[in-house]
């Protein structure tokens, strides 16, 4: 079926652009029948779209699980009414978020089937925000990190974090965290067994002025505020090293007093 826009110049192929999205054949038919009659009966609606009633009312018991159509019940017959085209739009969003959340679980999966180390860099403020959120995308249990408080409060901030580690700790996820004492400009994020968090400092030779996350097979990177980017390489290998050394720094670092 052919429309015109507004303007009358340009042809849409409507049931090829609808077909994109699952609704083709039957259930292009029985959708645009049903908006065309405004509602009806099955059997008015599957004479409408030339099926038979049978046919129709899967089809349309289909078209009722995406939120298209609505049936109603009235005395002994079954009604259909077409629902606000809009709720396309909310369920195209709604699939958009829920792929974003698997992808990183999935873009680990398939990197490590194949072999092959994967490097994504997100610059700016938002792509700090990506990668730090990521780091509780997998179903790890401990996280193992060296923080900068001082660039940490520039960017993502003071609230965002304090957002993100009270979603750790409502995971049940335990962080162990080194940070370098001079780089502390506020006594907050200690050793809390409320908060699983374990705390040591590392040596005074030793500024951590970066923040970096051991995760599962990923190390995922904050930057300084001034340089402003996050990273995140996914590689077996080069997170079993990047713990190795975590753990030789934890075993020279001095812990932090623990609050219950």
């Amino acid at each position: 079926m052919l429309r015109r826009d507004s303007k009358g110049s340009t042809w849409v192929n409507l049931e090829e652009k609808l077909s994109r999205i699952g609704i083709s054949g039957t259930l292009y038919k029985l959708y645009l029948t049903t908006i065309r009659l405004g509602g009806g009966s099955v059997t008015e609606v599957a004479a409408g779209a030339g099926m038979a009633r049978t046919t129709a009312h899967d089809a349309l018991a289909k078209l009722e699980a995406e939120g298209l159509v609505r049936f109603v019940d009235h005395g002994k017959r079954r009604f259909v009414v077409a629902q606000d085209p809009g709720i396309l739009l909310e369920r195209s969003e709604a699939r958009r978020q829920m792929l974003e959340d698997v992808m990183p679980v999935l873009r680990s999966m398939y990197h490590h089937e194949n072999g092959q180390p994967n490097v994504r860099f997100h610059p700016g403020p938002e792509g700090i925000r990506t990668v730090l959120w990521e780091t509780l995308s997998g179903d790890e249990t401990e996280l193992r990190a060296t923080l900068s408080m001082r660039e940490l409060m520039v960017e993502p901030g003071l609230e965002e974090m304090e957002r993100y580690l009270k979603e750790r700790a409502r995971r049940g996820i335990w962080l162990r965290v080194i940070r370098s004492e001079e780089r502390d400009i506020a006594p907050i994020w200690p050793s809390s067994q409320e908060e699983r968090r374990e705390l040591r400092y590392a040596p005074a030779t030793y500024n951590l002025a970066m923040t970096c996350f051991i995760h599962g097979s990923k190390v995922s990177v904050i930057s300084s505020a001034r340089e402003s980017y996050g990273l995140i390489l996914d590689s077996a290998d080069f997170a079993a090293f990047q713990a190795s050394m975590f753990d030789a720094m934890w075993s020279l670092s001095t812990p932090a007093p623990t609050i219950p």
